[in-house]
């Protein structure tokens, strides 16, 4: 995923507000086609939303369990999943073109930075072939019926290219209200021993600035 040489370096952009997600997906787009259109730089922008659900292309009005919150119709890849304060979304603008343009691989490599930044926590986030996202097992929790561990996903992943220019990104719970979850079947994950949680829910309290200084370092690692 590394830039061809001489690429200028991205830009990191922080937003300490909350951000309407109307607005953040306007601002996304247009910095997404300025990207296309080589009139900007590449963007990594990390936000907050006030509480929302997201419904993703593939998202069934059935897993819909309980619209407590406002719902936005979005055009990233996935299915239902929430935003709200807690959270750190990290909206990735990079040009594919000029490092790699292979959908797999950058979903990986997304992963992969999820996965790093968990590292420096001391937590083993996993990514799973059938599951988008990265999850990480909880031995202290009850087994699924056929004996399976159960796992909890820490962060989301859902993505959107247009012209192999990339928008949309991830989102790491960091200490979120999780009981907001339960308003949908997040990502269209079902099982019981499946669930949701959060840095802080696993017993590390961390700050955000905290989150953000390592989320920067382990990017410059992958990408």
């Amino acid at each position: 995923m590394r830039a061809a040489p001489g690429h200028p370096a991205v830009e990191w952009r922080i937003s300490d507000p909350q951000v309407a997600y109307a607005d953040a997906l306007a601002q996304m787009e247009a910095r997404a086609d300025a990207i296309a259109a080589g009139q900007d730089g590449e963007l990594v922008w990390l936000l907050e939303h006030p509480p929302l659900y997201t419904a993703g292309t593939s998202a069934q009005d059935t897993d819909l369990r309980a619209p407590q919150l406002p719902v936005h119709r979005t055009g990233r890849g996935g299915q239902f999943t929430y935003h709200g304060p807690g959270q750190r979304v990290a909206y990735v603008m990079l040009d594919l073109k000029k490092r790699r343009p292979d959908v797999r691989a950058y979903v990986c490599a997304l992963e992969d930075w999820i996965i790093a930044t968990l590292a420096c926590f001391n937590i083993r986030g996993e990514r799973r072939s059938d599951r988008v996202g990265v999850w990480v097992q909880r031995p202290d929790k009850a087994r699924g019926p056929g004996g399976e561990m159960a796992e909890d996903k820490i962060a989301a992943v859902g993505i959107r290219i247009r012209r192999w220019v990339t928008f949309h990104g991830i989102s790491l719970n960091v200490e979120p209200e999780l009981e907001h979850f339960s308003g949908i079947v997040p990502c269209g994950i079902t099982a019981r021993h499946l669930g949701v949680t959060s840095l802080v829910d696993l017993g590390i309290p961390v700050t955000m600035a905290e989150v953000d200084s390592i989320m920067r370092a382990q990017f410059r690692t992958i990408f």
